[in-house]
């Protein structure tokens, strides 16, 4: 079975609400969106916490509830520290724009002009015909 997010328990194959834990992911919550760091809005909650995983805790979905989770928190504040979120890290500048990826033209076109040169040497013949092949397509 994989991993039971914080805030549930099962039992009887069913997974419940833990009332105690589901009432410190509210204060997680609730403390982020009062202007708390995640470490701190933690440790108001009685987590203890590292950043990242507060914040792994807050994007997790499941505490919206699915057909298994039943829900713990609303819509509405998991959509508002999401915002919370990226106007935090846009004010301190850590939202880069993803660049588009480069789209490189794999050359299937060639041409060769005639071969003039011959040489003795096998290495030298095919380094000389090599550097006569020009590709067909525009850099």
């Amino acid at each position: 079975m994989s991993h039971i997010p914080y805030g549930y328990r099962i039992e009887n194959g069913k997974a419940v609400i833990d009332k105690e834990k589901s009432e410190q992911v509210r204060k997680l919550y609730k403390g982020y969106l009062s202007g708390l760091a995640y470490m701190p809005a933690a440790e108001a909650a009685g987590l203890k916490l590292y950043h990242t995983s507060a914040k792994k805790m807050m994007q997790n979905k499941y505490y919206l509830g699915d057909d298994y989770y039943p829900a713990i928190i609303d819509k509405e504040t998991f959509d508002a520290a999401e915002a919370e979120r990226v106007k935090r890290q846009t004010k301190l500048g850590r939202i880069f724009d993803k660049k588009p990826d480069k789209v490189s033209q794999v050359a299937t076109g060639f041409k060769m002009p005639k071969v003039q040169v011959k040489y003795e040497d096998p290495f030298m013949q095919a380094e000389y015909v090599y550097s006569l092949i020009e590709s067909e397509v525009n850099e």
